[in-house]
């Protein structure tokens, strides 16, 4: 918000006169100009000449009223030599000649009262500031007020005359903008940094002007935000109040302080819910306010030892901020509850003949009070006989009573014992209960037992009823404690048997097992019928010796072992093993083969086995290819009297190792000639020309074969299927490949180190079926240029003469006899081909019979040859015919 002084616009007014003096006079003037562009000049800048000053006089004089004053006309000079008043003075006498020239001719006498104004806008120019207010926190950047324009600069001026503040020692946090000279903040305003609790906060600042030299005095007001909010002394404030003070006493209580200033400073307070107390609050000034805790309700420090209450100081400010201080009020005590027991009457019951110093009970009493109000004493009444503080006595600080004297139930059979519990208050307050004691009766003595003869080691194959010791039992006790029950344990394999009073037998009540138990622990157990009944113990250590009543028995049924074929001689295969149950000679096991049990044949000759330890050996090598699996017994036999023996049976594996090369069975690679696969020039990229068949003689991941082209007349004309064996046109038969073609196809298994064989086949590329009845041995022996020539020159023909007719019949049978093409149908059937092939589905060599259809019209270059699916494996060949169109 800006502030100026009147000063401005009157200083405006007398510059616009004073050019407006100027434009009236014309051009052809030769008068001086006395006043420069600027309005205000510095002490100390460009003086008038003396011309200037008597123009000025002479105006003055034209403009009536008298003129100047003798005082002022004195003080003319000293304007000419450079006084900022007389300047002023002189620029005001000028705008009020223009004015009052303006008057005349509307014929008013406006004189006094323009001398008025002017001589006050004088005052103002020479004496003014300019004020300026920016609320606290502005931001950086944030314009205060147009600078330069406020002085009356023009544009380009406060750049030109390097208008800026003067620093005074104190960071002013405002700059002058050296383009617009505009007053803008430069960095952080608090207002209460700068100027703390002072209201109004005001920056008296110096504007420098150079070009003339001039000094400008800017007051800038920062005014007050709500940024700061109350703050108490302390966060937390701690005190004591007396659990018997008075409603209406009063605590004082630290107030809170806002750096704040005016109605963001204005403090109201407020309590959390509390039904004892109110807050007293008086004043808003700092200095004169006081707040106070006021006690509205009794405190009882059982109910609520502490109380927690929450203080809050609201300010003014809009939006309003909250500072909070915690009170912790702990309630001091009184001596205002007496001790209290759980129970009115305890009741313990006691053995007699217990120990001196047993404890008999814990009486726990509690006081509502704390410190030494609560502190508890128990005491024995004073009405307690002297009999009972002879028996027992009690520990004052815990209320623990122990037996002091030897209880005897025959003399006294209970006691009855009045406690007081008082606590340390003043004055002390106290309360009381009851404790009845009961004295039991017990059984004093125990049963005693002894052994008086016994018969070990038993052995396990002893007969039932057998007597193993005997046994005397006693107790001093008489009526039912002296009654004695006796039993033993474990309840089995042994028994009591009483033979008269006092005397028991341990008789075998069932069959003994050494091999499960070898030694049993029997105890006897003597109790008699006190209340409570009394046990008396006696242990007696059985031994049971062995019999051989166990055979050997292997850890397995049967025994799966595997040898590699080719082993070499005595090979380690396996092992068997055999336990005996029994110990000593009864358990020592030797092994040996026995002849098969079916059959009675004697053991295979080529395993041996360890009588010692079960070694299993094969003591020749084995073929796979022969012997594949084989069987053994073997019987393990103890050295008890008599013997006893178990037989299992192990079966002898054989595995395969790859030592069997690939058999090749099509094509035939021991016919003379060879035979030859018929590739017609037209088939299209994956024609079948043939399935190379190979087995394997060896078994598992030996016995899988794969195909590979090893050489070839034209590698890149024919591919083979690296699983199936089928060999495949890989690309479309030209003009000039050879017309027989030569493959070498390498067959090898997947072994360790893999063997593999080679099938060499032969493939004629026919232009024409016709050529499949040519001689296979002439095909063989013809030269290969001119077989192919005579060949082409035939098929030419051949196909020229039918054209007509072939493409009726095609038409024809493609229309009507679709269906027929599903059954299959071959340009040849076996008799028509050559030995080595017509056979081909009866021996073997294919795996499923095939069927094709060909299609041949004269001359033309898409005749076209069909490979169907294979027939299934259960159609005889003879189900494919023959069809040329």
């Amino acid at each position: 918000m800006l502030r100026r002084e009147l000063a401005e616009p009157l200083g405006r007014a007398g510059g616009a006169t004073a050019r407006r003096a100027r434009s009236a006079a014309s051009p052809s003037d030769t008068r001086v100009r006395c006043w420069p562009r600027r309005r205000l000049e510095p002490a100390g800048g460009r003086q008038l000449r003396p011309e200037c000053l008597s123009r000025l006089r002479q105006r003055t004089a034209e403009a009536g009223g008298g003129g100047l004053s003798q005082e002022k006309r004195r003080n003319a000079p000293r304007a000419c030599r450079g006084s900022l008043k007389a300047r002023v003075r002189a620029a005001a006498a000028a705008s009020r000649a223009g004015l009052v020239r303006a008057a005349a001719a509307m014929g008013v006498w406006w004189g006094p009262v323009l001398r008025v104004l002017v001589l006050q806008a004088a005052w103002a120019l020479g004496g003014g500031q300019v004020r300026y207010s920016v609320p606290e926190e502005a931001e950086s950047g944030t314009v205060v007020g147009r600078l330069a324009q406020d002085l009356g600069l023009e544009a380009g001026e406060p750049e030109a005359r390097r208008l800026r503040l003067v620093a005074q020692g104190r960071r002013a946090s405002v700059e002058v903008s050296g383009a617009s000279g505009a007053l803008v903040v430069s960095s952080r305003l608090d207002r209460e940094e700068l100027c703390g609790k002072s209201a109004p906060c005001a920056l008296r600042l110096e504007v420098l002007l150079e070009r003339p030299l001039r000094v400008f005095h800017v007051e800038l007001e920062v005014t007050d935000i709500n940024d700061n909010a109350p703050r108490f002394p302390v966060s937390e404030e701690a005190f004591t109040i007396a659990e018997l003070s008075l409603p209406g006493s009063r605590f004082p209580l630290e107030v809170a302080s806002d750096a704040d200033i005016g109605a963001n400073a204005q403090l109201s307070y407020t309590l959390s819910p509390s039904e004892h107390f109110r807050l007293d609050h008086k004043g808003n000034n700092d200095q004169i306010a006081s707040l106070a805790l006021i006690l509205t309700k009794p405190l009882d420090r059982e109910t609520v030892a502490v109380h927690r209450l929450l203080v809050t100081a609201s300010d003014g400010g809009r939006p309003s901020l909250t500072g909070t201080m915690e009170l912790v009020i702990s309630v001091l005590d009184v001596n205002d509850n007496a001790p209290q027991f759980n129970q009115s009457v305890y009741k313990v019951k006691i053995l007699e003949g217990s120990e001196l110093g047993t404890p008999l009970i814990t009486l726990s009493a509690t006081d509502l009070d704390e410190g030494r109000n609560s502190d508890v004493l128990y005491l024995f009444s004073k009405r307690v006989d002297a009999q009972v503080k002879e028996m027992f006595t009690i520990d004052e600080n815990r209320g623990e009573i122990r037996l002091r004297g030897k209880l005897d139930y025959e003399e006294m059979g209970s006691y009855e014992i009045t406690v007081e519990a008082r606590d340390k208050g003043s004055p002390p307050l106290a309360g009381h209960c009851k404790v009845l004691v009961e004295v039991l009766d017990v059984n004093d003595n125990a049963p005693e037992v002894w052994v008086t003869s016994l018969s070990v080691p038993v052995p396990e194959d002893a007969a039932v009823g057998t007597v193993v010791a005997l046994l005397s039992v006693s107790d001093r006790d008489s009526g039912a404690n002296g009654r004695v029950r006796c039993a033993v344990w474990p309840a089995a394999p042994f028994g009591l048997v009483a033979t008269f009073a006092g005397s028991y037998s341990l008789v075998l009540r069932e069959a003994l097992d050494r091999e499960r138990v070898s030694e049993y622990e029997v105890e006897v157990r003597a109790e008699d019928g006190g209340a409570p009944p009394l046990v008396a113990r006696r242990g007696v250590r059985v031994p049971v010796s062995d019999v051989n009543d166990n055979a050997p028995a292997f850890a397995q049924t049967s025994y799966t072992m595997y040898v590699h074929e080719n082993n070499v001689p005595t090979v380690l295969v396996g092992t068997v093993n055999a336990t005996d149950a029994d110990v000593g000679p009864n358990a020592k096991v030797t092994y040996s083969l026995a002849p098969a049990q079916l059959t009675g044949q004697p053991p295979c000759s080529c395993i041996s086995v360890n009588s010692e330890n079960g070694h299993v050996f094969v003591l020749r090598p084995l073929d796979y290819e022969q012997v594949r699996q084989t069987e053994v017994l073997v019987t393990a036999s103890d050295a008890g009297s008599p013997p006893l023996s178990a037989s299992v049976t192990i079966h002898l594996f054989v595995m395969d190792e790859n030592d069997n090369v690939p058999l090749v069975l099509h094509p035939s690679q021991d016919s003379s000639p060879p035979s030859s696969e018929l590739v017609p020039m037209l088939a299209e990229v994956g024609y079948l020309v043939t399935k190379v068949v190979a087995v394997g003689s060896d078994s598992g991941q030996n016995s899988w074969l794969s195909y590979h082209l090893l050489k070839a007349t034209d590698p890149g004309l024919f591919v083979v299927g690296a699983q199936s064996g089928e060999v495949r046109l890989r690309r479309p038969v030209t003009e000039r490949d050879t017309v027989k073609q030569k493959l070498v196809i390498l067959v090898r298994d997947n072994g360790q180190p893999p063997l593999s064989a080679t099938a060499v086949l032969n493939a004629l590329l026919l232009n024409d079926f016709s050529d499949v009845r040519l001689p296979h041995s002439n095909l063989a022996t013809e030269d290969e240029g001119d077989s192919l020539t005579t060949h082409l020159i035939i098929s030419l023909v051949f196909v020229s003469l039918l054209f007509l007719a072939s493409m009726a019949a095609f038409v024809a049978h493609k229309v009507c006899k679709r269906k027929e093409l599903k059954d299959g149908h071959v340009l040849y059937s076996a008799g028509n081909l050559p030995s080595s092939l017509g056979n081909a589905g009866t021996v073997g060599t294919l795996p499923h019979a095939y069927c094709y259809e060909v299609s041949l019209t004269t001359g033309s270059g898409n005749s076209e040859f069909k490979f169907l699916k294979p027939i299934l494996s259960s159609l005889p060949p003879q189900h494919c015919t023959m069809a040329v169109t």
